[in-house]
């Protein structure tokens, strides 16, 4: 499991649910969408600290100038530091600005991207795959 520890930067709220901004150090801001608004979950205010996490099978990796050509807003950039590779699955250890972040990929998956250690990636996570935690 990543977790990764900022601070709520921003809130957007409609009915039930809330779109939660979080601000890390590098100007680095994630997103996750939540099932609570700030009355049904009181630590949902601007400012407070809070945790979050999503899985490693969850992560999707890409090569080169994503930016502008995927819809996945939470795009954190960094290094391959360690690959585990099986004979279907791929373990990588990503250094980044806000941590080292763990994906799973196919092992198809990392010799298509010709995943190796050094390597620039763009690690990716939909909003509504993290989890937030006080």
């Amino acid at each position: 499991m990543n977790k990764v520890e900022g601070h709520i930067s921003g809130l957007e709220v409609s009915g039930s649910l809330s779109l939660v901004t979080v601000e890390f150090p590098g100007a680095i801001n994630l997103k996750a969408i939540v099932i609570e608004t700030p009355e049904t979950a009181p630590y949902l205010v601007t400012g407070h600290r809070v945790r979050m996490l999503f899985k490693e099978t969850e992560v999707v990796l890409g090569t080169g100038d994503l930016e502008s050509r995927v819809s996945l807003e939470n795009q954190i950039n960094g290094r391959v530091k360690h690959i585990e590779e099986g004979a279907l699955l791929c373990r990588l250890l990503i250094g980044t600005a806000i941590g080292e972040l763990q994906a799973v990929i196919s092992s198809r998956a990392a010799t298509r991207l010709g995943l190796k250690e050094g390597l620039p990636v763009t690690v990716m996570v939909k909003l509504n795959e993290i989890m937030l935690s006080e």
